[in-house]
């Protein structure tokens, strides 16, 4: 039910006629545009997901969305989020106050038409003027009329690359504008790949629109290929890429026989998989399982006769774990904390830690993601992380295999929490690159690190940790 004196989001403000006075019909609302804003609006107001709202909306407005609509929507509420750095930076040269003392729906709104202006180079009076009308059915009169006068000025001062020149920006923060991330996270991937050779690249890379990967996980890849006409990943022997479409459509897909997964997270499960181990290999653990990618190719990978256990300590990704495991055999899922396990210790042969982390590795896919993490959120990250490692290491019987992953190449998260690991007296690292043959520049020291400018993955970090005794 809608707020009294509040109008519905999307429709025009009611209002009442005066005798003797013509009105103009209220405009109808862009809808790829509209859908585009509310992406903005659940992110902002809900810290929604954009990657998990968005096909949300699509489904609900397909009868009134036409594919090319559906299409743009996806352009803009990916592109705005991602570039709302650079967005805030032209902004606030045009707004007499603080960007923050504005009506949030109003600067995801300025953000919508600054996006169209600057990188998609859309005509001004159709970027302006649908602008202004959202702004008017969703905000009002008179935030119409600021979000009109801005946008103008927005296109008087041209497009991203003349915009950049007027920001005369330097250094990191001139690479941080261009390429539509934080300069923490700058300085951040220019520690991981040691030094600024490719780090240009990374970032760019980084802030494309990625494709869609999926993993065939009970059917084959052949088959897969042919159902979503997409084409063989090159890394991973279960990968098939496509160049766009909603893969909730395919049958293999509503069925559970495929699903959508990086091909560099297929990697990271597979590095598990083919780590070398003596003695017995009956019984795998996925540490962190929700919300069960790595999960099922596990368990459609492994060899007869492995159980496995799926553990998550959230009940409702332990429930979407048990989703992408339906129907199959010799599996368990359980609710627990990776912390405090309930299973003996030496339980397994081998453990996936699929680790809690700052996703700055999935920027692609989560674009939201570079604006809400900080560097505050490291250090508390890391402390987890050791703590899982630990644990793992514990529910490994002697020469058994843990394989710790982070969709995250920053290095405290990664090789600092690894080099930790490895102090100890009872633990050796693996080397992970000889385990991938077919992909090149995957070595990160003993380690594994995929990068998207180099293998088209999300940037994840895959090491093999043996306990020795």
């Amino acid at each position: 039910m809608t707020r009294p004196g509040r109008p519905q989001r999307g429709r025009p403000r009611p209002g009442g006629s005066r005798p003797g006075r013509r009105h103009r019909p209220a405009p109808r609302l862009d809808g790829a545009r509209l859908t585009a804003y509310d992406v903005l609006d659940g992110v902002t107001s809900r810290r929604a997901y954009a990657n998990l709202l968005l096909p949300q909306l699509l489904r609900e407005r397909a009868g009134d969305l036409s594919e090319r609509d559906a299409a743009f929507a996806t352009q803009l509420a990916y592109g705005a989020l991602r570039a709302q750095g650079t967005l805030d930076a032209v902004l606030a040269r045009l707004v007499d106050r603080p960007l923050g003392d504005l009506d949030p729906r109003v600067l995801d709104l300025l953000r919508l038409g600054a996006y169209q202006l600057l990188d998609l180079r859309v005509p001004s009076h159709a970027a302006v003027d649908t602008t202004v009308d959202l702004t008017r059915a969703i905000v009002g009169a008179g935030p119409a009329g600021l979000v009109n006068a801005v946008l103008r000025r927005v296109a008087a001062g041209g497009d991203r690359a003349a915009w950049l020149a007027t920001l005369a920006a330097s250094g990191d923060t001139a690479l941080a504008l261009a390429t539509d991330h934080p300069e923490w996270v700058v300085r951040a991937w220019r520690d991981a790949l040691g030094g600024d050779a490719e780090l240009e690249a990374a970032l760019r890379a980084d802030d494309a629109a990625p494709e869609v990967h999926l993993v065939a996980r009970r059917v084959s890849r052949d088959a897969l290929v042919a159902e979503s006409g997409g084409e063989p990943g090159p890394w991973s022997p279960y990968a098939v890429r496509l160049g766009g479409g909603d893969p909730g459509r395919l049958p293999s897909v509503r069925a559970g026989d495929a699903a959508v997964q990086d091909e560099g997270s297929q990697l990271a499960a597979l590095a598990l998989v083919r780590a070398p181990l003596g003695g017995p290999d009956a019984a795998w653990l996925d540490m962190c399982a929700g919300p069960g990618g790595k999960a099922g190719l596990l368990a459609a990978v492994r060899p007869p006769g492995v159980r496995l256990t799926a553990a998550d300590r959230a009940p409702h990704r332990a429930e979407l774990v048990r989703g992408a495991l339906s129907g199959v055999d010799d599996v368990e899922v359980v609710v627990a904390d990776g912390r405090e396990p309930p299973w003996p210790a030496g339980s397994f042969d081998r453990v996936l830690l699929d680790a809690p982390c700052t996703g700055l590795g999935a920027l692609r896919r989560r674009p939201e993601v570079r604006w809400r993490r900080t560097p505050a959120d490291v250090p508390p990250l890391v402390e987890l992380q050791a703590a899982l490692v630990d644990s793992a290491l514990a529910s490994v019987r002697p020469g058994g295999v843990v394989a710790y992953v982070t969709c995250s190449p920053h290095t405290d998260e990664t090789v600092g929490v690894v080099d930790a690991a490895v102090a100890r007296d009872d633990v050796e690292a693996l080397p992970v690159a000889p385990l991938f043959p077919e992909v090149p520049d995957v070595g990160r020291g003993p380690h594994a690190q995929l990068w998207p400018h180099r293998h088209g993955t999300d940037a994840m970090f895959i090491a093999l940790l043996r306990r020795t005794r």
